[in-house]
């Protein structure tokens, strides 16, 4: 096979997430260039989240192809680099991700991305390398969107990989790692592991399940644990974070995890995405993830009105989620509450007693978010159909500006009360130190010479965790020993 020089792009990204130094590795990225590498292409990585566009210009002046992420509010930035690649370099685009898998026909006339692979990228991405080598025809590879005559070929979706531990581990060693330094856990710097993909639950807020499949697929704890054991002795890292949709769905995979954790003694702090209900029903499982260094869990809780979990296909109750929270509480584990505002049912008066909710549940952190119809998922379609999207630019798609018109609130309304709410929240006394941390993080992460300060110090500490770790296994080993 012909090797091809690939560059893979993870655009920049315009929300709110980005202002409050929320940002982790391009994951998705790193697994495709693993998987690229080990069919013997070159590949370099991009991430224009944490490095200069001058970097992305010197990268396209040695590549052959290049391969972008899109997720749906910084799909305008995605299209950039695109529209750059062809019309500055005259190179080759392909793109994937949430946003162009599910409107690929929108992205591929844009005439600036020549092919598209909807879904997980693995598989497509590989048959795609090789039938570009062989110069066949491309309908042979799943998964894969293209023009032909100006008319859009789709080519039937693939089954995603079903042995996940037989993917390579991500490539993280092709990404700045030093520049994530913001995402931590209780002041430890925190890398991102996926343990599994799909999701059974199709919440209609969200694409997952039409992306990755309703099928829950598992990494094996020791293939996870190889992972954890890369991450702590190669890079450096003492903190995680398990992005799973559901990361606690099997409880006795968490278990077998977290026993091996615990007996190779590593010194984890790490948070993780769960349901409410898998926290009431496993409370043992809480007390063991403790023990191995879980420090806060995501709680998906919505809303406290029992109509509103109905049409977003919850499957919980606020009753659950309290429990929950007490739980995780008595063994020291932070919980962070997430909330939709602005379901076409609400009216002022359903999301103030949502606000209430929250006050009196009093998790350690909130996260307020506006219903947002995200391509691919159920409320989407239903809502275009329906004309209640008002505004179709999808640089608002974020979470945070509100793009539905409701029963009983517009846009302007919904905006409001979602400042309204976050004021309301953090305005108690006990989470004066959070929204304190939350705006000095803001002002080191806006301040270049200070944010600089900080990745040196936090690269520092890393690498000096790795020379000791190098020179304890090394003093540790009997041919260093004495004769």
């Amino acid at each position: 096979m012909k090797q091809l020089k690939i560059l893979l792009v993870n655009p920049p990204s315009p929300g709110i997430y980005n202002l409050i130094g929320l940002k982790l590795p391009p994951l998705g990225l790193a697994y495709l260039a693993a998987v690229c590498r080990e069919k013997g292409h070159q590949v370099e990585i991009v991430d224009l989240q944490v490095e200069p566009k001058s970097k992305l210009h010197q990268a396209f002046s040695r590549c052959d192809l290049v391969g972008i992420t899109s997720e749906t509010n910084k799909v305008h930035q995605a299209l950039k680099v695109a529209k750059e690649a062809k019309e500055r370099f005259g190179l080759p685009v392909i793109m994937g991700g949430y946003h162009a898998t599910f409107l690929d026909e929108e992205v591929l006339r844009s005439g600036w991305v020549d092919w598209v692979i909807r879904g997980e990228g693995e598989i497509p991405m590989s048959q795609f390398l090789e039938a570009l080598d062989r110069k066949s025809d491309l309908t042979t590879v799943p998964g894969l969107s293209f023009l032909c005559q100006g008319k859009l070929v789709r080519t039937p979706q693939t089954t995603p990989p079903e042995d996940l531990d037989a993917l390579p581990l991500p490539a993280r060693e092709l990404l700045p790692l030093s520049k994530y330094w913001m995402t931590q856990v209780e002041g430890e710097p925190a890398v991102n592991v996926l343990t599994s993909r799909g999701c059974p639950f199709g919440c209609s807020f969200c694409a997952s399940s039409q992306f990755s499949g309703r099928k829950w697929r598992s990494r094996s704890p020791e293939n996870i644990f190889q992972e954890i054991e890369k991450i702590y002795f190669d890079l450096g890292y003492r903190g995680i974070a398990f992005v799973d949709d559901n990361f606690t769905l099997s409880p006795e995979r968490v278990e077998k995890l977290c026993s091996k954790i615990e007996q190779n003694r590593l010194k984890l702090k790490w948070w993780c995405f769960s349901r409410a209900d898998t926290i009431v029903q496993n409370e043992s499982l809480v007390r063991k993830m403790a023990r191995a260094g879980l420090r806060m869990v995501y709680l998906g809780v919505e809303s406290v009105e029992k109509t509103i979990l109905d049409d977003y296909k919850k499957k919980l109750s606020a009753e659950v989620a309290r429990k929950a929270i007490n739980i995780l509480r008595k063994y020291n584990v932070k919980s962070w509450a997430s909330f939709i505002l602005g379901s076409i049912r609400d009216t002022r008066e359903t999301v103030l007693r949502t606000v209430e909710f929250a006050k009196n549940l009093a998790p350690d952190l909130v996260q307020f978010s506006v219903l947002t119809p995200f391509p691919g998922t159920e409320i989407y379609e239903k809502f275009l159909k329906e004309g209640r999207i008002v505004k179709l630019n999808w640089k608002l798609f974020d979470g945070a500006h509100p793009v539905l018109k409701g029963d009983f609130l517009d846009t302007e309304e919904v905006k409001k009360l979602l400042w309204k709410a976050y004021f309301e929240f953090y305005r108690e006394w006990r989470y004066l130190p959070q929204a304190f941390s939350m705006l000095k993080k803001i002002m080191v992460t806006s301040i270049p010479p200070l944010a600089k300060m900080k990745e040196t110090h936090y690269w520092k500490e890393r690498l000096q965790r790795v020379y000791s770790s190098f020179h304890t296994s090394k003093m540790e080993s009997p041919s260093m020993g004495p004769s």
